[in-house]
């Protein structure tokens, strides 16, 4: 079963493709369907990312490796859906018209913030592979401590999407707190080691 595992959860990562290809077929999108779109692409990649995070607290608690081999993986489609996420506002949105898309950027915070999100998981994705691991040593570690950063740039941009805490924004922000505490739990215990 184990041999099966990163196969089983690479099909499973694909769920949002095949959730919002099932909206598209059968005309399920809802009276705005680009911002259904935009909106499934980045609650998944948020999704995605806490999932990333919480590889390494599910390995501590269950004592069990098993988690760690997923975590690239996870990483890689936290990635490819906030890029998924990214084209869909900049081609359904903006329909590749960059003039007032670079404005947008610049003016309004929760677009600039979401932006550098994405800006910053590339170099975890290019980094991701067991060569830049070897290559890079101790910095791999702290390039790829970026994700706390990113985590919290993508839970303000949509609090700020919303322009007010609602259910989903609240849980995603309780959910990055949560995280945040099991890291700095687990930095000082491996201090005192």
């Amino acid at each position: 079963m184990k041999s099966y595992s990163k196969i089983i959860v690479f099909f499973l990562s694909l769920w949002p493709i095949y959730l919002i290809t099932y909206q598209i077929v059968f005309n399920q999108l809802g009276p705005e369907p680009v911002d259904r779109i935009i909106n499934h692409f980045g609650e998944w990649t948020l999704i995605f990312i806490f999932l990333t995070l919480s590889m390494t607290p599910l390995r501590k608690i269950t004592k069990s490796l098993e988690w760690i081999k997923f975590r690239r993986m996870l990483g890689l489609f936290a990635f490819f859906y906030a890029s998924v996420h990214m084209l869909s506002y900049v081609g359904l949105d903006y329909r590749f018209d960059f003039e007032p898309l670079i404005n947008d950027v610049l003016k309004k915070k929760f677009i600039f913030i979401g932006f550098s999100a994405w800006l910053l998981l590339i170099p975890l994705a290019v980094t991701s592979s067991q060569k830049m691991v070897r290559l890079l040593k101790q910095n791999w570690k702290k390039i790829h401590k970026l994700i706390y950063v990113i985590a919290i740039f993508g839970v303000l941009h949509f609090i700020w999407l919303s322009k007010t805490i609602f259910f989903k924004p609240l849980i995603f922000l309780i959910l990055l707190i949560i995280l945040l505490l099991f890291r700095v739990k687990i930095t000082k215990s491996a201090s005192k080691i």
